[in-house]
């Protein structure tokens, strides 16, 4: 089963870190976010990517391109004009990387994924987003409930701190990071079937979290997978450093791989 991953949108309330790169590049602990999306999928066996580009796609393009030479040790002989690698350190991935245009919406950037996908069921992520979910199960359970889109619902925590006040103005309580306003909302982590992309126009300006997603509700086809563990979306450098010093504390709870 393929992942898609939608990685290409402007990402201007990370704009300290988008003007030269992609918010899917924006490094966490050293690592862009989109490795540590695809390395969540790698866990459970899912090694074969379509990443939906865009903004700046060949900073994308250029980080597969010489991923082993980043990540391994080389010599390099000038002299000579040859170059040695030691200890190439690699993932089991392939990866097919779609320039889908510069200003195109989510949902034609999936519809143009569809000649690489054909008849068969798919992942489908956000490039801003990582999670503890077990991919196994998230697809068990769109198995069960047989509907053409399984989304991951998750409830986010707030974004300020909550403090309680008595009317003397003494505060009785405090949390740094209350639950949100209780509401579920769409958390990415998506298992689609190919029915999906009848519910998506070849218009570039299609939102797929608009009338797509709409539309498989109101026909019965949507099934919410209930996530209730770690998740995190990378809207802002708060989030950004937030995620990273998790990952420097050994506390990054999506990090499976991690021994």
């Amino acid at each position: 089963m393929r992942v898609l991953i939608l990685a290409g949108g402007l990402g201007t309330r990370l704009s300290e870190e988008t003007r030269l790169i992609p918010k899917p590049m924006v490094e966490i602990g050293g690592k862009p976010i989109l490795w540590h999306i695809m390395k969540i999928y790698s866990y459970y066996g899912f090694n074969d990517f379509v990443i939906l580009s865009g903004y700046k796609s060949h900073i994308i393009k250029d980080y597969f391109v010489h991923y082993y030479q980043q990540y391994s040790d080389i010599t390099v002989d000038m002299l000579n004009n040859t170059v040695e690698i030691h200890k190439i350190q690699t993932e089991p991935w392939k990866v097919t990387i779609l320039y889908t245009g510069q200003n195109t919406m989510t949902g034609g950037r999936i519809k143009k994924a569809q000649e690489y996908i054909g008849n068969e069921s798919f992942l489908l992520t956000y490039g801003d987003g990582v999670a503890d979910i077990n991919i196994n199960t998230l697809i068990e359970n769109h198995k069960q409930n047989k509907k053409f889109c399984t989304l991951t619902a998750v409830k986010p925590t707030g974004k300020f701190g909550a403090i309680k006040i008595d009317n003397d103005g003494t505060i009785n309580d405090f949390q740094e990071k209350p639950d949100g306003d209780g509401n579920w909302i769409n958390g990415g982590f998506m298992v689609c079937e190919p029915e999906v992309f009848n519910y998506i126009d070849k218009d570039e300006s299609t939102i797929f979290e608009r009338k797509p997603l709409e539309n498989l509700a109101k026909d019965g086809q949507l099934n919410a997978y209930k996530h209730v563990g770690f998740w995190r979306s990378m809207d802002t450098l708060k989030d950004k450093n937030d995620l990273t010093e998790l990952w420097l504390n050994n506390k990054a709870q999506w990090a499976k791989w991690v021994k």
